[in-house]
């Protein structure tokens, strides 16, 4: 099915008393359970880093997610925006705010269970893995925390300059966590492979800046770059290959089934894992500041005409697209048969992933451009109104 979707309204606004309610909200450990919403367990399952997994497919086969009636259970307000994307492990979710903050809350009722303060915005998504998180900062650092207490257990300086003049320059990218080792990118033109005790293993120069996460699958890191993709050894860090795509990667690539794909400032592009030669090459007309997410055969991508596509993995012919309000920047996770995206219109939707039909969209106070963490029917939500957000459906 091509063209926009005919959308069905089902406009909710967050929780009971609405996203204007909770943002001005002050009080860490308050539970703002509405009447009605239904409990979230304490031993929720796992979204443990953008993407969901080290290849950022953004696909969780095995889990599910509520699809109507959505309301917020609980919501936690920020000092400022939040672009970082939830990570939730153990009962606990992770984020980072343009406060300057990493934050620890209660999946359960979103009571904050320790905050810790870096040297700049923390637009890097956390990676939890082995009870530590790990996560970028724009003070130059990537930061390794008890996820139990906050605890700092090493900083790395990921964006170490070789300008005189500047000291370090932003970890805006996401870490990814594989196999015992810290992968993350920087302004500084590099991505370097941390051990998750805090020991350097390599550090390879890329050419441009890397500002999301890399995607690690089958001995290999891809990451992307002001230009190309770039693909490294996990060993030792040398270059496999690069290819000039034509313009800025601003998505994290996505690995499936030997190809990877990635977003630029017009396309979205197919590249072999291989040589990384050009598979196809589908013309979204504005940038793709979203990361893509493949599942069962079928690339999903959110792009800054006002739009989520659905194209073949294999060949990149569009199967659908259905229109919001304004810019997509947020990276879908598809989970049950659905797609769970935000948009820059303020809502979060819940897309039907075989034809695109709307099975309801919830309004927050901000521009969503985190990606969502959809476990055991919960959708744990950032928006750029400073709130985190539990959402379920009775």
């Amino acid at each position: 099915m091509s063209g926009r979707q005919t959308r069905r309204r089902f406009l909710a606004t967050l929780g009971v008393a609405g996203a204007g309610a909770l943002a001005g909200c002050s009080n860490d450990s308050e539970n703002r359970t509405p009447t009605g919403g239904p409990s979230i367990p304490a031993d929720i399952g796992r979204w443990p880093m953008f993407g969901h997994d080290a290849a950022n497919t953004g696909s969780a086969p095995d889990e599910t997610g509520p699809t109507t009636n959505v309301i917020t259970q609980w919501g936690y307000p920020t000092g400022k925006q939040v672009f970082s994307s939830p990570a939730v492990v153990d009962g606990s979710l992770y984020v980072g705010s343009n406060d300057g903050a990493v934050y620890a809350l209660s999946a359960v009722n979103g009571a904050r269970q320790w905050s810790l303060e870096t040297g700049g915005l923390v637009r890097s998504s956390p990676a939890v893995d082995g009870g530590t998180v790990f996560v970028g900062s724009f003070d130059g650092y990537l930061y390794a925390l008890s996820a139990g207490t906050g605890e700092v257990q090493w900083r790395y300086e990921a964006g170490g300059s070789d300008n005189p003049l500047i000291d370090r320059v932003a970890v805006r990218a996401s870490p990814t966590v594989a196999d015992g080792t810290v992968y993350v990118g920087s302004d500084s033109d590099r991505v370097s492979a941390v051990s998750t005790d805090g020991t350097e293993q390599w550090t390879a120069d890329t050419g441009g800046s890397v500002r999301t996460a890399p995607a690690v699958a089958d001995g290999t890191v891809y990451v992307g770059t002001d230009g190309d993709v770039v693909a490294l050894s996990t060993d030792d860090g040398s270059e496999q290959w690069a290819v000039d795509v034509g313009d800025t990667v601003t998505g994290s690539p996505a690995v499936a089934d030997g190809t990877v794909y990635v977003g630029t400032d017009g396309d979205v592009v197919a590249l072999s894992t291989d040589d990384g030669s050009e598979q196809w090459r589908y013309g979204t007309g504005a940038p793709v500041h979203a990361s893509p997410a493949v599942a069962d055969g079928t690339v999903y991508v959110g792009t800054d005409n006002d739009s989520v596509v659905a194209l073949s993995a294999a060949g990149g012919d569009e199967q659908w697209s259905f229109g919001t309000g304004d810019a997509v920047r947020s990276a879908p996770a598809v989970v049950g048969g659905n797609v769970y995206v935000g948009s820059d219109d303020t809502k979060l939707y819940i897309l039907s992933a075989s034809d695109g039909t709307v099975q309801w969209e919830l309004s927050t106070g901000g521009p969503v451009e985190s990606s969502p963490a959809v476990v055991d029917d919960v959708v744990f939500l950032a928006s750029g109104d400073g709130n985190i957000y539990g959402l379920t459906a009775p």
